[in-house]
């Protein structure tokens, strides 16, 4: 650290309050990051990223600088999305000299101070500050700015923002690749994503959004930016509806024409009428496919129907057209449904709040209520935002963001989130979070993030896609050309194989399998309070054959209370203070009830210094020019000290359960204090729910002694448990179960078993309403602070890869019985046409059925 830094560091934390105990909300996030980004670093060593914007925030060794002046501050999480909302000159620069989150604050509070500059934000974990000012000179000013407080700007490189579009006009998976591939060849254009099921578009592009929107209409589909503020529902296209009745009225006219005496040309007149129609949008978008090189289902269309026309086949073409704008209209109101799961989420929260200003209450859009603000919600009503109740008393409904629908009581102190429900009395709260970055707000975020990422199943299907519709599509200029050429049959007869063959080509119905069915089982967790982080976690979800839990706070309650003090060479009083100093600095949860039990009691701590945690054993420090320790048994073997008498006491309460905790020197046990935690109620039936669902193995993992961790197995009926364990002693635990051919998950609070949820197959974290760590870091995320959505999670991913198989067998069983009958003759274009809108439309609604699947800790087998 530079002088300069250590002076700043120094003044920031000389603060009497920094002598108090210290929250550890930094560090445990600090250590979740950390194992995270090993993880990544060791599985992917070629993206680094992650990991080297850790090393801006290593924190200095003395334990003050995680002080109470680096405490209760806001959570300066940046939402970029906002920023490229904002108008203005928009800036990043990198942030180097901060110490603890107090410096961040330091830092936007001057920048936010600066003449021109709107917003301005700093985001401590990652070392970056966000700039928007109405006129460049703004920031050019600010590198000066924050080095007078003691820190230095870099200025980043201005790159490509990604940005997400709403499409319009796309009729089935086919189109994605029109869209892909007219942007191939587009310099301003890094990296274009289009996805179906979501009807978006994320594009990193350095020109501008308008030129983004007009390149998009020159593909043949309408684009609109993705605001990060509230918008209506999306308007409904009703002149496709108008078109399908008016081209089917006239290809009724015309067929029951033909059975009557009105003349041939009328007829055939009649069914042109319909074809220019019902055929009109279909021909405009091959076209746009066509110019993007790129065969779609609207160009097989296109030229089947105008191939029927030339061999004179009128009615088919007719028929094929209607059935064809028939099929993409039920295929787009299905989709949509699914779409809606998500839109949804977006009406948890109400749209303004009433605030209370200088004793009178004024309603306002949410977006501009500021944090610190008073709001006021009276009973029945919504939360508009998240914050912390100041006034009041009440039970308030959080099955929106958690699935629990038994209210919870909330009392002045209490968090509350935006999108709950006030149940009976009226509430005062401080508002803690923007509109922008409330949990609701993050979860719709990274819910529709998830769904936007395609899963390796749709992938393959995607690759698949590519090479079988050109292929196809050779092979019926083959069948049409050279069955005649050689003499086999007459070529008017191979040209409508061709056709048929051409219709058959398309592949709707196996692009749209995988994509529809996982956006519908990630919406349907979204609801019951699962944040499923994308379609490849969903997968490997449904593959888990083990499953690896953390004992405190995650099996137990994780609110372990003294059960026993028990001096040795020392009274009770100077235990607990010694205990109560020592533990101060710890992480552990068992730390916090020996400072809750001491402050009940009313002892004071010890001022002591040179802190140091013992991982796995302990924590230690010097008090009065003596180092004391407190830890388990292995810690104070290491230091080889005299237990005496004590040592079958400590084993004998192990037996009981009890957690036990060791004080003294090295030379000395001054005695012991045994903790208890309690096992949760919804923990037995999850667990028993995950066997009767055929999971083969339910794995305890803990630190605890032998002792505690048989009579937690023992309650919740768990197959194995392992005691005892160090951090790196879990990541061999997991390593040691996928040798043995199990697909393992590890579920835990998302803070103290970091380095196993990283090793796992699928790291899964419970109580992410709570913690933005768990919230951005698991793979998947249980909203409530306990596990009974974690069966619901697993047969919802089995279920869907289920439906997933049953949709890609499906579709390619269709498109083989299709190709099958064509050659004897017995497949007509229209019934060609029928069967592959038919089985895109029976995809959707088979992959719907995920919506509708109920919650239950019953179990079973899916």
């Amino acid at each position: 650290m530079t002088r300069d830094n250590k002076e700043k560091a120094s003044s920031c934390c000389s603060d009497q309050s920094c002598n108090s105990n210290p929250q550890p909300k930094f560090k445990k996030e600090l250590t979740l990051l950390t194992a995270k980004a090993d993880a990544i670093s060791q599985n992917h060593p070629k993206e680094p990223a992650f990991k080297k914007s850790l090393n801006l925030i290593q924190v200095s060794s003395d334990p003050k600088c995680e002080d109470a002046c680096c405490q209760d501050k806001p959570n300066h999480a940046t939402n970029d999305e906002h920023f490229t909302d904002a108008s203005g000159h928009k800036s990043e620069f990198m942030v180097y000299g901060m110490d603890c989150s107090a410096c961040a604050v330091t830092i936007e509070k001057a920048v936010r101070r600066t003449e021109g500059v709107s917003h301005a934000q700093v985001n401590y974990s990652t070392g970056k500050l966000l700039v928007v000012a109405s006129v460049p000179s703004a920031i050019d000013q600010l590198p000066e700015t924050v080095k007078k407080l003691g820190y230095t700007l870099e200025k980043l490189e201005q790159k490509g923002y990604a940005r997400t579009y709403h499409i319009e006009g796309m009729d089935c998976g086919s189109c994605v690749l029109t869209i892909e591939n007219h942007f191939k060849n587009n310099a301003a254009v890094k990296l274009v994503s289009v996805n179906f099921s979501t009807g978006k578009m994320t594009i990193e592009h350095d020109n501008s959004v308008e030129e983004i929107i007009k390149e998009v209409s020159k593909a043949g589909y309408k684009a609109s930016l993705v605001s990060s503020k509230r918008t209506g529902e999306v308007k409904k296209d009703k002149s496709g509806t108008s078109a399908l009745i008016l081209s089917g009225a006239l290809l009724l006219f015309g067929f029951a024409g033909s059975y009557t005496d009105v003349s041939p040309l009328l007829i055939t007149l009649l069914y042109a009428l319909s074809i220019v129609i019902g055929g009109y949008k279909p021909a405009k978008s091959a076209f746009y496919a066509v110019k993007s090189r790129s065969l779609d289902m609207n160009v097989l269309m296109t030229v089947a129907v105008l191939g029927a026309a030339a061999i004179g086949e009128w009615l088919e073409g007719a028929t094929v057209v209607w059935l064809f704008a028939l099929g993409i209209m039920l295929q787009t109101r299905s989709i949509e449904k699914t779409r809606n799961s998500i839109r949804s989420l977006m009406d948890l929260a109400p749209p303004e709040a009433i605030v209370k200003s200088g004793g009178a209450l004024v309603r306002k859009p949410v977006e501009e209520v500021a944090v610190g603000d008073l709001i006021v919600v009276k009973p029945g009503d919504k939360i508009p935002l998240d914050g912390q109740i100041i006034a009041g008393e009440s039970s308030v409904n959080q099955a929106p963001i958690t699935g629990e629908s038994i209210p919870v009581d909330k009392q002045s102190g209490d968090p509350v989130y935006a999108g709950t429900i006030n149940e009976h009395g009226s509430l005062e709260i401080q508002v803690t979070k923007p509109a922008y970055d409330t949990t609701i707000a993050k979860i719709i975020h990274l819910v529709e993030e998830a769904q936007e990422q395609k899963a390796p199943t749709e992938a393959f299907v995607d690759k698949f896609a590519r090479s079988y519709t050109p292929i196809v599509f050779i092979l019926a200029l083959v069948v049409m050309v050279l069955p005649p050429v050689f003499g086999f049959g007459t070529w008017g007869e191979w040209f409508y194989k061709g056709l048929e063959l051409l219709v058959v080509a398309c592949p709707c119905a196996l692009v749209i399998s995988t994509p529809v069915a996982i956006v519908s089982a990630i919406g349907n967790a979204a609801r019951n309070g699962v944040l499923i982080k994308g379609g490849a976690f969903l997968e490997v979800a449904g593959r888990i054959s083990a499953i690896a839990f953390d004992k405190t706070g995650t099996l137990t309650e994780g609110k372990p209370k003294v059960a026993q003090v028990i001096p040795y060479r020392s009274n009770q009083e100077e235990l607990l203070s010694i205990a109560k100093t020592l533990e101060g600095y710890s992480t552990h949860p068992i730390a916090n009830a020996f400072v809750d039990y001491a402050d009940k009691e009313g002892i004071a701590a010890h001022q002591g210094d040179k802190f140091r945690n013992i991982v796995g054993k302990g924590v230690s420090a010097v008090i009065g020019g003596h180092e004391y320790f407190a830890g388990n048994l292995k810690l104070f073997e290491q230091l080889n000290t005299d237990f005496g008498e004590i040592k079958s006491q400590i084993l004998s309460l192990q037996q009981e359960g009890q957690s036990i905790v060791i004080v003294g020197t090295k030379d000395a046990i001054l005695g012991v204090i045994g903790v208890a935690d309690t096992v949760r109620n919804t923990s037995v039936k999850a667990l028993s729910a995950l066997k009767h669902a055929g999971m083969n193995q339910v794995v305890l993992l803990t630190g605890d002694n032998e002792g505690t961790a048989k009579k937690v197995a023992t309650e919740t009926g768990v197959t194995r448990y392992y005691a005892q364990l160090l951090p790196e002693d879990k990541v061999t635990v997991v390593k040691q179960l996928q040798e043995e051919g199990y697909v393992v998950a590890m579920v835990g609070d998302g803070i103290n078993d970091a380095p196993a949820l990283a090793t796992a197959n699928l790291g899964i974290a419970m109580g992410g309403a709570g913690t933005d760590t768990a919230m951005e870091t698991a793979d998947i995320v249980l909203m409530a602070d306990n596990l009974e959505k974690l069966p619901h999670t697993i047969r919802l991913s089995r279920k869907a890869l289920q439906i997933i198989k049953q949709n890609i067998w499906f579709s390619i069983s269709v498109k083989l019985l299709a190709l099958v009958l064509i050659f004897p003759g017995w497949l007509t274009l229209w019934i060609a046409v029928l069967s592959d809108t038919g089985a895109a439309i029976l995809v959707i609604l088979n992959s719907m059925r995920l919506l509708k699947m109920k919650t239950s800790l019953s179990g079973g087998r899916n």
